[in-house]
């Protein structure tokens, strides 16, 4: 069983507090112990009568109880985040007004926001609203996960789902979905993290965010297989299945679409090229009106019958395009091997 794949045990994260009675903010307490201290009331609003405080760059990270939502917030706080867990929703902008205060010694922050705040959940859209009157730059990371896996997360560790009460854990996470419905429809970055281990979790943040200069679009091109179920967190897919199937060619059968062999006889099928030229364009229109939008981040996932053969050769296609137009992608094969 990895890190991740366990309900949040939500370890103390250490990291240089921009101010001193802010000490307690990452505290994984209770948040009456240990909110930042807003009792004075002295807090200004970000860029008013401080012509000079840079307003930091914020990630919210959210998403379902057991999805690895601590180990996305230690990954960032590695990276050099200031990193805030369970702050309620509607102490967000003035966490990022502490920031700006700190004279450029919190440049970016990273709240985690999860259902032990749930009684304070309702003001997050206005937190959100509020963040982009002020042109806080901001990014909502959602951490998913199929309900098998999270069961068998909980259950590994003996301990209720948060939102479970005299229930089943299963109750506790469809509730739990139903609360976050919403909030997934709103972010920016969707990670399934059903199949993936602690450190393919790590590198996944770290391909997001450890880059000094943020690139305009980042992609992830995902293969996969049909049989095993859709990517949850894909944005577009594509069905290459009207290709025939390598798996019925026996010399081909025991490689996969990285083998040139197996790229060479997808790719020399009737409509195979023009398919990937056409895809292409699109892409580049989609791509187009992300950038307007102000999306950084989609994922492409592309599948066949098993995930082995022809949406392997095809997303590493699919990627090198996109490598070329100037996209960041990175490529992931969801299901080779798994036959």
């Amino acid at each position: 069983m990895t890190e991740h794949e366990q309900p949040e045990r939500h370890e103390q994260h250490e990291q240089p507090r921009p101010q001193p009675h802010e000490q307690h903010g990452h505290e994984r307490s209770e948040y009456e112990d240990g909110a930042p201290d807003m009792s004075t009331g002295t807090t200004e609003p970000v860029g008013e009568n401080n012509a000079d405080a840079a307003i930091p760059e914020l990630v919210i990270i959210s998403g379902m109880s057991g999805a690895g939502r601590s180990t996305a917030a230690k990954c960032l706080e590695d990276l050099g985040w200031f990193v805030v867990d369970n702050l309620p929703p509607a102490l967000i902008p003035t966490m990022v007004e502490l920031g700006a205060r700190s004279q450029g010694n919190v440049a970016r922050i990273a709240v985690v926001v999860d259902v032990r705040g749930r009684q304070f959940f309702d003001n997050l859209r206005d937190s959100l609203a509020d963040l982009d009157a002020k042109q806080v730059t901001r990014r909502i990371v959602f951490l998913e996960s199929s309900d098998e896996a999270l069961v068998r997360r909980f259950e590994s560790v003996r301990r209720p789902h948060p939102l479970q009460g005299d229930g089943r854990i299963t109750d506790g996470i469809a509730a739990e979905r139903d609360l976050l419905r919403e909030l997934r429809g709103d972010a920016d970055l969707v990670i399934d993290t059903s199949s993936l281990n602690v450190h393919e979790l790590r590198a996944k943040m770290d391909a997001q965010f450890a880059g000094e200069e943020e690139p305009e679009l980042r992609a992830t091109v995902m293969s996969f297989g049909f049989k095993y179920g859709l990517p949850v967190d894909a944005d577009l897919v594509v069905d290459m299945r009207f290709l025939p199937n390598p798996h019925w060619v026996p010399e081909l059968r025991p490689f996969t679409g990285l083998n040139e062999e197996v790229a060479n006889y997808v790719y020399n099928q009737p409509g195979a090229k023009e398919f990937l030229d056409r895809y292409t364009e699109l892409l580049q229109l989609i791509a187009a009106g992300y950038r307007r939008e102000g999306k950084r981040y989609v994922t492409i996932a592309v599948g066949c019958t098993g995930g082995k053969h022809r949406s392997v050769a095809t997303a590493e296609k699919l990627a090198a395009r996109l490598a070329a137009e100037g996209v960041e992608t990175v490529v992931v094969h969801r299901d080779m091997g798994r036959e």
